[in-house]
């Protein structure tokens, strides 16, 4: 039997538990609230660099940055803004019993579901909602389990562990790893609309020692009519995750699929051959991406962002986070161009209106298309999702893009 249900944006979610071995077809549907309060580009490249950039390689580059005499403009660094040019999308999701309601940042670049707490700081903490272990009568702490992240601004978010019930949609795990934080960076500190992060990543990429444990998805997957997940957000709009099924009135034309991989860090990795901007002819390229919900920018290579920018009158290269990487800065003016790369047998178009991430004042805005130093990898975040939809295939080690509806 195959049953349908949604979070509701501004109500609290219930359901019956679902045991995860037990397979029973379901499919349901979570809606995410998009937060105007966006990550400035400089926390986002910031957050990236740590999040994908090995730690002894981070010193390396910031290291001979110091050294580098490099001219440019500077990009301001304001408050995370209330532009809504680029949104953080957060989803509700119970945790405990009773339920508790926090709003969570669906992550498919890490796997960890983390949370804060009444474990963490209370000098790092700035008004998101708490979850209360000590009020949960299914909570249960894991013995010498820890956890520790390090894609937070300049400290890495740590803490320990419990099992405890977690529910999306109407469908719940009984006995699902929770990381309670016990430190936070500065990053979510000021983000007080959002709770933590739950991550949809490989488990493999999960931080828990001394034993990794599963994602959320992972333990929910066999219980699913389909082991895959969709994702579809949108331009300054709700958007959607739906998992065990895909919804043909999400999408138009047809499903490219490619191969995914991953690393050892648990990523969903693809293969790109190319790209084009605008109306131009495609160049040949050799790109390993993956499709990040946790990332706000489109971050790929110096030499791919640096053709694309050409395209673009008036745009100035700014090197930014001491060396980390570079954005671009231009006239808000201006209409940017699509951005177009290869994906399995088709093609996947990036709106030029979504490349505007956010403005930097004097009638300047900062492009979302940036990059960074010591990068292997292209990583598509929100900027290449708010007008595609995005299957994650599990079942068949593939990922599906497609132009969103």
């Amino acid at each position: 039997m195959k049953v349908t249900s949604a979070i509701l944006v501004a109500s609290s979610v219930t359901g019956v538990i679902a045991a995860p071995t037990e397979p029973s077809g379901v499919t349901f549907s979570a809606k995410t609230l998009y937060n105007g309060k966006a990550r400035h580009v400089l926390d986002d490249l910031d957050r990236a660099f740590k999040k994908y950039v090995a730690p002894e390689k981070q010193a390396e580059i910031l290291a001979a940055a110091k050294n580098t005499r490099v001219t440019g403009t500077v990009v301001t660094a304001p408050e995370p803004n209330d532009d809504n040019v680029d949104v953080l999308y957060l989803t509700e999701v119970s945790i405990g019993t009773p339920a508790q309601t926090l709003k969570l940042d669906f992550d498919t670049g890490s796997s960890d579901l983390w949370v804060f707490s009444t474990d963490t700081d209370s000098s790092q903490v700035n008004g998101q909602t708490l979850y209360s272990p000590g009020d949960s009568s299914t909570a249960q702490q894991v013995s010498g389990a820890t956890w520790s992240i390090r894609y937070g601004d300049q400290s890495s978010s740590s803490g320990i562990v419990y099992n405890d019930k977690v529910t999306v949609g109407s469908l719940t795990v009984s006995n699902q790893a929770v990381e309670s934080a016990q430190k936070v960076s500065s990053q979510f500190t000021k983000d007080s609309q959002s709770s933590g992060l739950l991550g949809l990543a490989y488990s493999k990429g999960n931080t828990i020692k001394p034993t990794k444990q599963k994602t959320w998805f992972d333990n929910i997957a066999p219980s699913l009519d389909k082991n895959l997940f969709t994702v579809r957000l949108r331009h300054q709009a709700e958007g959607s995750y739906n998992f065990g099924y895909i919804d043909t009135n999400q999408y138009s034309g047809t499903i490219n699929y490619a191969p995914a991989f991953t690393d050892s860090l648990g990523h969903r990795l693809f293969n790109s051959s190319g790209y084009s901007v605008g109306s131009g002819s495609t160049k040949s390229a050799s790109i390993t991406g993956t499709a990040d919900t946790g990332t706000s920018l489109l971050i790929v290579s110096n030499s791919i962002a640096t053709s694309y920018w050409s395209n673009v009158r008036g745009a100035q290269k700014a090197s930014i986070n001491g060396g980390a990487g570079s954005a671009w800065v231009y006239p808000c003016s201006t209409q940017l161009p699509s951005f177009n790369f290869n994906f399995g047998s088709g093609k996947v178009t990036i709106p030029g209106s979504d490349i505007n991430y956010a403005p930097n004042g004097n009638d300047y805005c900062v492009g979302g298309i940036a990059t960074l130093n010591g990068l292997d990898i292209a990583i598509f975040g929100d900027i290449a999702l708010k007008s595609t939809f995005v299957v994650y295939d599990d079942a068949n080690s593939r990922l599906g893009w497609a132009k969103g509806k």
